[in-house]
């Protein structure tokens, strides 16, 4: 069985100083941690980039209790293209819509639905109700299928998340009631995943990754990254298996142990992605 725990989603973003704004004035989040690295991941968590980058974790509260995002930039690119893959991240935040108003910041409407969009064409779908102070603000993360009849052979009968809400046209599917869902959206086409693909992460017990690794190679569905450690300077280590669904929606299971250790706050860490913002003008 397995027992995870919804972590955040990834985005390569091409405006660290618009984007850092976007986040902190309009969202609302605060920065939980940032790091500098000098070259490229293993476990390509920047994308495939041998370069120099960051990670900036931002969020609502400690991700031991959030659904965060974290935010890769790659020194020196400035644009991602979007595809079709990511549909968009929902969160009850009045609060948020507010800000943005009174910052010019565009809001619209798609489908009934406030939308704000991050730097780069990422769509946040903002509730328009007080954000909850006893729970975390973001909902769900809405991805598309291209056959939603594999996605949920993939996600429910492998990765054996539970089904909570399900239409002719939509999955919505998490491990716990308390976390952040993904939600799939059938689309009726191929998936584009494009530059900008992103990342949904989540957490199991250590002894839990070779088991993932175990099924997903007897199901004949593919590995990205086999069970491999990673370094983080001056912080814990942690052990990640890489995974891509059938539309190539890329997932990674990180030790929940090593994990705990590596996301306790770092609030001062924030000063250094302000210096780092401020170098590049």
């Amino acid at each position: 069985m397995v027992t995870g725990r919804a972590l955040h989603y990834v985005f390569k973003i091409p405006d660290r100083k618009l984007t850092a704004k976007f986040y902190r004035e309009i969202l609302g989040m605060k920065v939980l941690r940032h790091e500098e690295f000098a070259d490229g991941c293993e476990a390509a968590c920047n994308g495939p980039y041998a370069n120099r980058w960051s990670k900036t974790m931002i969020g609502y509260g400690p991700e031991d209790t959030h659904f965060v995002i974290e935010l890769t930039y790659n020194y020196g690119i400035k644009e991602y293209k979007l595809g079709n893959d990511f549909g968009g991240i929902t969160i009850r935040s009045r609060e948020a819509l507010e800000r943005a108003r009174a910052d010019g910041w565009p809001v619209n409407e798609e489908n009934g639905k406030f939308v704000l969009q991050a730097p780069g064409g990422y769509k946040y779908y903002v509730i328009d109700e007080p954000q909850p102070v006893d729970a975390d603000p973001v909902e769900k993360v809405t991805l598309s299928s291209s056959n939603l009849q594999k996605t949920v052979a993939y996600w429910k009968d492998i990765l054996e998340l539970k089904v909570f809400n399900q239409t002719d046209k939509s999955i919505l599917l998490g491990y716990s009631d308390d976390q952040a869902k993904i939600e799939f959206e059938d689309i009726g086409t191929e998936i584009n995943h494009a530059t900008a693909y992103g990342r949904v992460a989540f957490s199991v017990p250590h002894a839990e990754q070779p088991e993932i690794q175990k099924r997903i190679k007897d199901s004949g569905n593919k590995i990205l990254t086999d069970l491999i450690t990673l370094d983080t300077p001056g912080k814990a280590s942690v052990r990640v298996i890489i995974l891509a669904d059938p539309d190539g929606h890329e997932i990674c299971f990180v030790d929940d142990e090593g994990f705990r250790q590596l996301s306790i706050p770092d609030y001062p860490s924030e000063s250094i992605l302000d210096r780092y913002i401020a170098k590049e003008g």
